[in-house]
């Protein structure tokens, strides 16, 4: 029968090391790189090593690991746990490893996996947690960029969770029910305030809030995040974005966030479209309001997922002042806001020397009244101007900046659909931004960056913004 092609040739475990020999024999940067793994552990490190190069030998001294520099002998390896043969020479690993293995001590060969009893993994150390990432040997660039994806997706402060947790651990048997009461506050004990309050490096709260747990297991606190999910391409997402993600019991989200984002969530949280596009608001800001504090009583950890960054144009301000009023804790979770990913597209100086030193942020609707806002005399002295949602008063933008004496030709760069696949790009100079109300097909997120620094940007891949119009839209300006 042939063997399964689902079944590993390795058994995956972790072995004691802690105070015992790990011996690693070689020179130069394969030495170094077992020796530098061994390092994330508690074993005796002893780099068999006669004439270590230079950089490796530094190591070796600054952090205080024993050195034999003594060329091999086959007594070198009694005593040890585990043995590294990492010379370089083919031949002499194959024989440091058969002595090793003549001792029945387990020993890895360099890149000859046919005569490595373990594999190295690539590993991501959050002591006392630890992930290990293996390839039987096959594939060590493939076992790294896996790590690094593994690696992104746990907290920083994940092992410093997991150490408290044991200083609890008794405590939790003698005092929650053996079953499912016990899986339940474990899961809230790395999960709520506990987690929450150890990633914010606030132990004494996190005691708190275990004490708390201990106390009254069945109540839960709800918490809310305001996350930023940034304009629009997922790889554009903060990793403490996608880590809160995947802890949220409830999603809501607004119309202008990518339905990719928004599966990146926990397959079984609960999720809420709250609409808020021009035109087509599903709820209010009122019931958005209520939603997230109806959640959060209910013990719910919610993501409340914005386009851009939730502190510009997000209204965030009248989420937070309601979750405060009703007692629930939040906290914010930066994103990228649209005008810094339009300008990245454009390869757009916001700012540059000698031409802009500030940069203002606007809706457009600030231009349509009566008075004109103080920032405008800031686009006289040579600010970036950076208008959010400004397609459907373009005309009004630029009338009113050119009426506060900036000049017509002031060099513009429109973008659509910032950062994503389908991105439109487009410049002009100020005079010709009215013509962008008469851009129907544009129905994306429409950013519009003003001011002498665009002319910096790099144009090989837009179009011109002026659009020849057929005679009933000119019919109709007039």
């Amino acid at each position: 029968m042939p063997p399964r092609t689902d079944q590993l040739s390795v058994f995956p475990a972790f072995m004691r090391v802690e105070g015992r020999i790990a011996a690693v024999f070689g020179n130069g940067d394969e030495a170094y790189a077992k020796t530098r793994l061994l390092m994330n552990t508690q074993a005796r490190i002893v780099a068999y090593a006669d004439a270590p190069e230079a950089h490796y030998a530094t190591v070796l001294e600054a952090n205080g690991i024993e050195t034999v520099r003594l060329a091999f002998s086959p007594d070198q390896v009694k005593g040890a746990v585990l043995v590294f043969a990492a010379t370089g020479d083919a031949a002499m690993d194959r024989e440091i490893a058969a002595c090793a293995r003549a001792e029945k001590i387990p020993a890895n060969a360099v890149d000859q996996p046919e005569h490595c009893d373990f594999f190295t993994p690539a590993l991501v150390n959050r002591a006392p947690v630890a992930v290990a990432v293996g390839t039987e040997g096959a594939g060590p660039v493939l076992a790294q960029m896996i790590r690094a994806e593994v690696d992104q997706m746990l907290s920083p402060s994940l092992g410093k969770l997991a150490a408290l947790a044991t200083r609890y651990r008794k405590a939790a048997e003698d005092l929650v029910p053996r079953g499912v009461a016990r899986r339940v506050f474990w899961r809230r004990f790395f999960t709520g305030a506990v987690a929450d309050a150890v990633d914010a490096g606030d132990f004494h709260q996190a005691e708190r809030a275990a004490n708390d747990l201990l106390r009254s297991p069945e109540r839960l606190a709800g918490h809310v995040w305001l996350v930023g999910a940034g304009p629009g391409a997922e790889d554009l997402l903060t990793l403490r974005a996608q880590r809160v993600m995947m802890e949220a019991d409830a999603i809501v989200y607004d119309a202008l966030v990518p339905p990719a984002i928004v599966d990146m969530g926990r397959r079984d949280a609960e999720r809420f479209s709250v609409g808020k596009r021009k035109g087509c608001h599903s709820k209010s800001q009122e019931e958005i309001n209520d939603l997230l504090v109806e959640l959060g009583r209910n013990g719910k950890r919610v993501v409340r997922l914005k386009s851009g960054d939730p502190l510009v144009y997000g209204r965030a301000g009248e989420e937070m002042a309601a979750l405060r009023s009703a007692g629930i804790s939040y906290e914010v979770v930066p994103g990228i806001t649209s005008a810094f990913a339009a300008a990245a597209d454009f390869q757009l100086p916001l700012t540059l020397r000698g031409v802009a030193s500030s940069l203002v942020f606007t809706t457009g609707h600030d231009l349509t009244g009566d008075v004109l806002p103080d920032w405008a005399s800031l686009a006289i002295s040579g600010a970036t101007i950076a208008v959010y949602m400004g397609r459907t008063v373009a005309a009004s933008v630029a009338g009113r900046l050119m009426e506060a004496g900036l000049p017509a030709e002031t060099t513009v760069a429109v973008i659509e659909n910032a950062s994503r696949c389908d991105r439109r790009l487009m410049h002009g100079t100020l005079k010709d931004l009215p013509d962008l109300e008469f851009r129907d097909e544009l129905t994306g997120p429409v950013m519009v960056i003003i001011g002498d620094a665009v002319a910096g940007a790099n144009f090989d891949h837009s179009e011109p913004l002026v659009h020849k119009v057929t005679v009933a839209q000119e019919f109709a300006r007039s």
